[in-house]
């Protein structure tokens, strides 16, 4: 018994609705709009999922692994979709780190519905078409910038922007793969927040607390200027000078409140006894350092039961943290004074930032053929007359 062949699917064709009709009023305008077109291929992405252990690294740590893997072991990770279980040693600060990372093939990602989808012939957008090309377009300047959210931030190179109180202004660039007019664009735009200021916690210090310069501070801070110090630079992360090239990190967890010359720790010495010894005593016969800020507190550092404290004066302030800290009413003016641009000034700084980025020179992007336009797009707008105004009546 044989069965009539199935008729034919028909092709569906995925017709959007008109727009009611186009602006007549006013009088017609060209205008140039901050995005910009992008040419995407049709081939198909490989969709992994990894999993590094520790758990909760920082991204860039992240980053810095998958990277590694790239450069050492693409050929045999990627192209197979069996899972792959790898241990990876990065630099470290003072030693290198090891973590086990576990890839898995998670499916394919196909470039050619995006531009069905573009086309008409399918209903919607596949957003992990949109999520791949955003992978790919973010993963060089996430490697060279300092990323924050979708926008990626660098200090100014041969000036400052002070806000004041340990913080600065960081100017960056908002970017993001969008749909638009049935093309993909690359949507490029200006944008500026806060960090903190790469310094000495001693000058750090001395902004919190309105100090004009640490010599006018002989004496050990009051109550409330440690609390008020210590809710700044409480989470941050500091690096130790007194080690030479070995620039090793923490993370702020208090400040204490005796001064390094009366602050104890449990020191365990070479027979095996256990003394309390101040930081200052310490740090003089373990480094042959005299402190000469002895009268101010330490940082404790790591977790607190483990007694790590470090003076002010052998700590810096690590670049690139950005304050998420509500901002004061002085600091807030200072960063809108800053930000202000015109249109034309603001179109500059957009199009220097695509010379900059230079995206079609970009490794990863040639590697999956995009190209992307350096123009911004242009569009046509409508100038309406300007409305009457009434005040008290007339």
């Amino acid at each position: 018994m044989t069965t009539p062949p199935s008729p034919p699917i028909p092709e569906y064709v995925f017709k959007p609705p008109q727009r009611p009709d186009f602006g007549t009023m006013g009088r017609t305008i060209k205008l140039q709009a901050n995005f910009f077109e992008m040419e995407i291929p049709k081939l198909e992405v490989y969709h992994y999922e990894i999993d590094i252990k520790p758990e909760k690294c920082p991204r860039r740590v992240n980053r810095e692994i998958v990277e590694h893997m790239v450069q050492h072991f693409k050929t045999q990770i990627f192209g197979d979709r069996k899972p792959v279980e790898l241990e990876v040693t990065i630099p470290g600060e003072g030693k290198d780190r090891s973590f086990k990372v576990a890839i898995k093939w998670i499916s394919c990602v196909s470039l050619q519905a995006l531009h069905e989808a573009l086309s008409g012939r399918l209903p919607n957008i596949p957003f992990e078409t949109i999520q791949a090309l955003d992978v790919v377009m973010r993963h060089l300047p996430s490697m060279r910038y300092t990323p924050v959210g979708r926008s990626f931030f660098t200090p100014s190179e041969g000036c400052s922007n002070p806000l004041g109180g340990g913080r600065e202004v960081w100017f960056g660039f908002h970017q993001s793969v969008r749909p638009s007019l049935w093309k993909m664009m690359l949507n490029i735009d200006v944008s500026a927040t806060a960090f903190y200021k790469a310094q000495p916690v001693i000058e750090f210090m001395c902004e919190v607390l309105d100090f004009k310069s640490i010599e006018e501070q002989q004496k050990p801070l009051t109550d409330s200027q440690r609390v008020k110090f210590t809710k700044e630079i409480k989470g941050l992360k500091v690096e130790i000078t007194h080690c030479g090239q070995m620039k090793r990190k923490y993370r702020v967890c208090n400040v204490t409140r005796r001064p390094a010359s009366h602050q104890t720790f449990p020191l365990q010495q070479e027979n095996g006894q256990t003394v309390e010894c101040t930081v200052a005593q310490y740090f003089k016969d373990k480094y042959k350092l005299i402190l000469r800020y002895s009268h101010l507190p330490c940082l404790q550092v790591g977790q607190e039961q483990k007694h790590t404290y470090l003076p002010l004066e052998v700590c810096n302030i690590v670049a690139g943290q950005r304050c998420i800290k509500k901002l004061t009413d002085n600091q807030t003016s200072t960063m809108i004074r800053a930000t202000a641009r015109s249109a034309p000034d603001r179109q500059d700084e957009i199009s220097k930032l695509m010379r900059s980025a230079n995206f079609n020179s970009d490794p990863y992007v040639r590697e999956f053929g995009i190209m992307v336009r350096d123009e911004m797009t242009e569009v046509n707008g409508r100038v309406l007359q300007a409305p009457s105004i009434l005040y008290g009546g007339r």
